[in-house]
């Protein structure tokens, strides 16, 4: 039985990657938004894809609420251990850098970096030797990569993401806790169309969504702080 947190999980990727998982038999999700009534249609939708998914949806700010508390009310009522977090709530300004503000910055860097330190520090008493860390960072964050006008802020949050996750997997050495971050191109999402309005993506969410389960539950056999780009395009 592999247990299983996926954030971000009302919308797009997560939604799918959730979807995915819920297929599995041996499989408890615990599925994490804001939104309470895209978590119930997705509950829905797994239940219609397999009725007998273990399937739990989770409706807190990761941004603002009290991390501690939830897992310790919340989480723990579900699972003691966990083998699978998929890091994947993030958040997209398309602005350009002169307009840019303070609260632009501190948003930004609380939801795509902060909450996610967050998140695993206060899990970490639950991780399982071998248990594996994806964090869902962006090819606008990878080294070398094309960047864009009016995600500065964005990419720079999405780079911090990628040196943290390699950070934490040497830190989490002892624990045998594997992390790596995916570094994702353009995928067909609201997101995208925010980054990039009209633009056609070679990736659905469906698609990508396979690849993360898939990587989720073996790549920590084969990588360890890892930053890998999965990319088809440009952007």
């Amino acid at each position: 039985m592999m247990n299983i947190i996926v954030t971000g999980a009302s919308r797009g990727i997560g939604f799918e990657i959730v979807k995915a998982f819920s297929r599995e038999k041996e499989s408890t999700i615990i599925a994490i938004s804001r939104n309470k009534e895209r978590l119930k249609n997705l509950k829905t939708e797994c239940l219609s894809l397999n009725s007998g998914s273990n399937i739990f949806p989770l409706s807190f700010d990761l941004e603002k609420d009290s991390v501690k508390s939830v897992i310790k009310e919340d989480i723990s009522q579900y699972f003691s251990t966990v083998d699978i977090l998929i890091n994947n709530a993030g958040v997209l300004i398309n602005k350009p850098f002169e307009n840019l503000s303070d609260k632009d910055f501190d948003k930004l860097f609380d939801v795509n970096v902060k909450s996610i330190f967050r998140l695993v520090q206060a899990l970490l008493p639950m991780f399982k030797s071998n248990s594996h860390i994806i964090n869902i960072s962006s090819m606008g964050g990878f080294q070398g990569s094309a960047k864009f006008p009016g995600l500065s802020l964005y990419s720079a949050s999405k780079g911090a993401l990628a040196v943290l996750s390699e950070c934490m997997a040497e830190e989490f050495t002892d624990r045998q806790i594997k992390v790596n971050s995916l570094a994702l191109g353009a995928v067909q999402t609201e997101m995208l169309e925010q980054a990039f309005p009209g633009y056609k993506a070679p990736v659905s969410p469906v698609e990508m969504a396979k690849f993360i389960k898939d990587f989720a539950i073996n790549g920590h056999k084969f990588f360890n702080g890892k930053v890998l780009p999965v990319s088809l395009s440009k952007p």
